[in-house]
């Protein structure tokens, strides 16, 4: 490795990415190309950088599988800062195991933390879980023990393990610091202070009462009968009923527990579950047919009787009910809660996401930039959304495929 070289990759160690391209700027052999590729994405040039690391790796011959493992690693980066999440994984794991096989153990975690980093961002919680089970980030570079930190304390508060999470932030907090890259550290401080800001809302009686996740996990272990609207399913203790595949039943009980201890006349609940005004007789047949499906279903944890002008819900065991909902009301929270992470997402990869397909994605975005909530950047292929940050709650529990507390 040459002297500038060398200069570039402590530069570049050390965040400063201008200075590490003063170095190779006007070089275009394989190390400089990586260097600025990695310098380029830095500095949020993500397309420039994609090509420069990837005329990087084909530059790197048969012999240097070192170096093209390395620039592997730093394109899955980049892709993944894109939110290019359709590709297959195994270069990327074929390029962990290269690293690993040659004692490049920091850039074999960094490959490992990207492959969490993207199911994570895909929902797959179960997945990432076993994934980040295997990694050991101890004794490695502060930067990665910081971002390994904050993945599992990501993961942690994904499935309202509020406690796990906020030592792993603490530990990644440490870690940042020793680090000193201050992107780094801001996202540790902003993700800390997320515990502090309302994710959920408690309804009662026309009454709504913001709850931070702490308070959440709270009232989830309380034994209440929680009518959950952000994981859409019913909890009392152990006991989980989802109806995320059953909106009909799932409005009908949010209906109902809303009403607590009061009843709801017949024709709010066919307002509400059938979206109807000007409800008929069938419309009553139907809504008496859905009423002894939820009965049926809900029957561990609560009754659904018939009173004079409708339906009351009485919960088993003297339990108190309670509706847990979503910081923000409709259809599009998931969608607005991916976007509000400040990356360019395309509609591929929010399909993905969201287990959607992308006609639908695209109706949604439709009527969120109509509302001027969202707004796309590039055209056709190149089209990226953006949406601004939401301020004032965090979105942990708006995010799709959250899996409910265990």
């Amino acid at each position: 490795m040459d002297s500038l070289i060398a200069a570039s990759a402590r530069a570049l160690a050390a965040g400063d990415a201008l200075g590490a391209l003063k170095h190779v700027a006007l070089r275009d052999d394989p190390p400089a190309l990586a260097l600025r590729g990695i310098a380029m994405a830095q500095l949020g040039e993500h397309p420039r950088a994609r090509e420069l690391l990837r005329r990087a790796a084909r530059g790197f011959g048969t012999h240097e599988a070192l170096a093209h493992a390395r620039c592997v690693v730093a394109d899955a980066e980049v892709a993944l800062a894109m939110r290019e999440l359709g590709g297959s994984p195994r270069a990327l794991a074929a390029a962990a195991a290269t690293l690993e096989a040659r004692a490049d153990r920091a850039n074999a975690l960094q490959a490992r933390l990207i492959a969490v980093r993207r199911l994570l961002l895909l929902g797959r919680l179960g997945q990432a879980s076993a994934a980040l089970a295997l990694l050991d980030a101890s004794g490695g570079p502060p930067a990665l023990v910081a971002l390994a930190e904050l993945t599992a304390a990501e993961l942690a508060l994904r499935s309202l393990r509020v406690a796990p999470a906020q030592a792993a932030l603490a530990r990644a907090h440490e870690a940042a610091l020793q680090a000193r890259v201050p992107a780094l550290l801001a996202e540790v401080v902003e993700a800390r202070a997320a515990l502090e800001r309302p994710a959920a809302r408690r309804l009662l009686a026309g009454h709504e009462q913001p709850l931070r996740l702490d308070e959440v996990a709270v009232l989830l272990a309380s034994g209440a009968l929680v009518v959950d609207a952000c994981h859409r399913g019913l909890r009392a203790g152990d006991t989980w009923l989802p109806l995320a595949r059953r909106p009909v039943l799932f409005a009908l009980a949010r209906a109902l527990a809303e009403a607590w201890p009061g009843d709801v006349d017949r024709e709010a609940l066919i307002a509400q579950a059938f979206r109807l005004h000007a409800p008929d007789e069938t419309h009553r047949a139907r809504l008496r047919v859905e009423i002894g499906r939820l009965r049926a279903l809900a029957a561990p944890l609560a009754q659904v009787e018939a009173t004079a002008r409708g339906f009351v819900l009485q919960p088993r065991s003297g339990r108190a009910v309670a509706v847990l909902a979503p910081p923000i009301d409709g259809e599009q929270g998931a969608l607005v809660a991916l976007l509000s992470d400040g990356a360019p997402w395309s509609t591929s990869a929010l399909s993905l996401a969201l287990g959607a397909s992308q006609r639908t994605v695209q109706r949604a975005l439709a009527e969120l930039e109509a509302a001027g909530r969202v707004r796309s950047i590039g055209r056709a292929r190149a089209q990226r959304w953006l949406a601004p940050p939401l301020a004032g709650f965090t979105t942990i529990l708006l995010l799709p495929t959250a899996l409910p507390p265990e």
